[in-house]
């Protein structure tokens, strides 16, 4: 393990359990519908190539690249959409599936965007979030993991482009990431 990661928080089997019980939740809850997963890229990757295994209906996906971090390992709050959706998501059932949701800004950016294109419904499904960062309200249908408030790499999730390829989540070392 690298000398920047604190400690594993959720390991490879976890993360694998987990993915598979909200597959069969999600292929449950949709099931007669037209779903469309909209991931969130980067760090949604991973966890979206995985959910999207055991989710057992037949499902459409696009992707968003949004942007509030920059550089920084915190928000500045200021959302862009970096890459649109290429799909017309009207009377579509459409899930969001992101990797973590910490203050939640993004995501009620994200949400109020999307509504506006007048989807049949519009969802989360989240692997982590973050216990007590949330800024602002959001309804999270699927929840993967509460996770304490930690800079967190791998499984999609990165620090400066870095460890997105571990199977586990990690803590980053505190002291490699506190903001001037």
């Amino acid at each position: 393990m690298s000398k920047e990661i604190e400690k594993v928080l959720i390991d490879e089997e976890k993360i694998k359990k987990r993915v598979k019980e909200m597959g069969k939740s999600i292929s449950e809850d949709y099931k007669d519908k037209n779903l469309m997963l909209v991931g969130v890229l980067r760090g949604a990757v991973i966890f979206l190539a995985d959910l999207v295994r055991e989710i057992k209906i037949p499902i459409k996906i696009d992707f968003m690249a949004v942007s509030s971090y920059g550089s920084s390992t915190k928000t500045s709050g200021v959302v862009r959409i970096l890459k649109d959706l290429n799909e017309d998501i009207k009377g579509k059932d459409v899930l969001i599936v992101e990797d973590i949701v910490d203050t939640g800004l993004t995501l009620k950016y994200l949400l109020k965007n999307l509504k506006s294109r007048k989807p049949a419904s519009l969802d989360v499904c989240t692997l982590l979030k973050k216990k007590s960062e949330q800024q602002t309200s959001l309804n999270v249908k699927y929840c993967g993991f509460e996770v304490p408030d930690k800079f967190l790499v791998g499984y999609g999730l990165d620090w400066d482009e870095k460890y997105r390829n571990l199977p586990q989540v990690c803590a980053l070392k505190p002291e490699l990431h506190i903001e001037d």
